[in-house]
């Protein structure tokens, strides 16, 4: 049995600065076993946000949701449409930014946890599903923000 991840994030209005939001969908074999959308940052309360630091959130959100519920015997793969984070990853390219090390870090921790872990760039076309929730997790931000005043 094979877990697959697709992940994706966003930072809007402005990025960096704005609000990042994150989405991501696991499948085992063709089952969707779960799915889950929120906030990585607001640029307005002071934390570093861009659409890096929302992808990163992404993939570390999905890794520990497979840990908190046991699914370290796998073979997982992660699909992003982050040619930055996927390199970042594999190694390919170096991690330059201080506010992306520590999520890098992280992530490199969480995948040493699963049987096998693999991660692979594809075009933002066949990520909808994540976009999506990305999406949506900003619109009710929004609207909540909207609510509020």
């Amino acid at each position: 049995m094979a877990i697959t991840i697709y992940f994706d994030g966003l930072c809007e209005p402005v990025n960096p600065g704005g609000i990042a939001t994150y989405g991501y969908t696991i499948y085992r074999d063709s089952e969707k076993i779960h799915e889950e959308y929120g906030i990585a940052g607001v640029g307005s309360r002071g934390e570093w946000t861009s659409n890096n630091t929302a992808e990163y959130t992404a993939l570390i959100k999905a890794l520990q949701w497979l840990l908190e519920n046991s699914y370290t015997n796998e073979e997982v793969k992660a699909y992003g449409d982050s040619q930055l984070v996927v390199k970042q990853v594999t190694g390919e390219y170096r991690v330059r930014s201080p506010h992306l090390k520590p999520l890098h870090q992280k992530i490199l921790h969480l995948i040493k946890q699963f049987k096998k872990f693999t991660i692979h760039w594809i075009p933002r076309s066949q990520n909808r599903e994540a976009d999506q929730l990305s999406r949506k997790a900003y619109q009710q931000y929004m609207e909540n923000q909207r609510l509020l005043t």
